[in-house]
């Protein structure tokens, strides 16, 4: 995905802090936005032998080389070992980490301690920065207070409000904003993504989510989830527990149960879009249904449901039993259309 045309203000921003480049920079912006490949091409870019005029690394020097075969003297990666491209978990083995640990932070201390190569600079590139702990934090908020000479620290957060804000301050805050949809559109149609404009909304203005998304064959439950719930009080509560507690089965772990949840929350959203008269947000291609849904809803009860779908969202992460899970959000919404 071509975050520099994504991005390109943001692009032209990091560009312009080369010559007076501080210790830390903190990306945020929501989820599915390519902050994470933004930071990651500025760092190609800023140990790049031979850059282009419009910053972006030549790809073709000695250490570009390096960067993209992830073995750059000067490059450090900090995030959680699921999230690494070898973190399936053997049989009888620990599960991948899903946080960046102290361990990983102090493993920096050799890396500090040898010279960048060439006098260049040195480069931290951390992600998610929330993936710490407060213990890995306050290691990491060292080296932040007495930073090394011509080191970066390159830092991704979706959610900046968890992270400490010791570690806040001591950055220079980057906002990566959602971009306009018609430069999303156009980004995920070069792509291959058919039906791009239905995926960004879907995925809430976020490109890269919306990439993800398609190109994790999500459509199938996604439609199911759609018109099922689009029978209103004809649904069937116990039908529709069985067939997506059957997808989340079968998908071996890439359709988890708080995506159906989101979803249903996003549905419930374009109702309450509709009730007052405006446009969906997300389900696009289901605007007439729900319009026709909404009239039969009184606003109190899809207020009272969407916070009921607040709590059941954070249940989804680990809920006792998912049918019966699944079986009880669906006749909350059946309910929804009672007389």
């Amino acid at each position: 995905m071509n975050v520099i045309e994504l991005h390109g203000k943001v692009w032209s921003g990091l560009q312009g802090r080369r010559q007076r480049m501080p210790h830390s920079l903190l990306l945020i912006g929501q989820k599915g936005l390519g902050k994470f490949d933004l930071a990651r091409r500025f760092a190609a870019s800023l140990l790049c032998e031979s850059p282009q005029t419009d910053g972006l690394a030549c790809g073709k020097c000695l250490a570009c080389n390096w960067f993209e075969q992830g073995n750059h003297p000067d490059f450090r990666l900090l995030q959680p070992e699921a999230l690494s491209d070898d973190a399936e978990a053997e049989d009888g083995k620990k599960k991948p980490s899903q946080q960046i640990t102290i361990d990983q932070v102090r493993s920096l201390d050799d890396f500090f301690n040898v010279g960048t190569h060439r006098g260049g600079l040195r480069i931290v590139l951390v992600n998610p920065t929330e993936a710490m702990n407060r213990n890995t934090a306050n290691s990491l908020l060292k080296t932040l207070e007495e930073p090394s000479p011509n080191t970066l620290f390159l830092m991704v957060s979706s959610e900046p409000m968890r992270l400490l804000p010791t570690i806040r301050s001591r950055c220079q805050v980057v906002p990566v904003p959602v971009p306009s949809a018609k430069v999303a559109v156009k980004v995920l149609a070069d792509e291959g993504v058919d039906h791009a404009e239905h995926w960004l909304a879907l995925a809430g203005g976020a490109p890269g989510l919306a990439l993800d998304m398609a190109e994790s064959g999500q459509s199938a439950w996604l439609e199911l989830l759609a018109n099922r719930l689009g029978a209103g009080r004809g649904v069937a509560p116990l039908v529709m527990a069985t067939e997506l507690e059957k997808a989340v089965k079968d998908s071996k772990g890439k359709l988890l149960l708080k995506q159906v949840v989101e979803a249903f929350q996003k549905w419930l959203v374009d109702l309450t879009f509709a009730r007052n008269g405006l446009p969906v947000r997300y389900f696009l291609q289901h605007q007439a249904k729900i319009s026709g849904l909404a009239d039969m809803i009184p606003p109190a009860r899809l207020i009272r449901s969407y916070r009921a779908a607040i709590t059941r969202r954070q249940e989804a992460e680990q809920p006792l039993n998912a049918r019966l899970f699944l079986e009880g959000l669906f006749l909350e919404y059946r309910a929804l259309f009672a007389n």
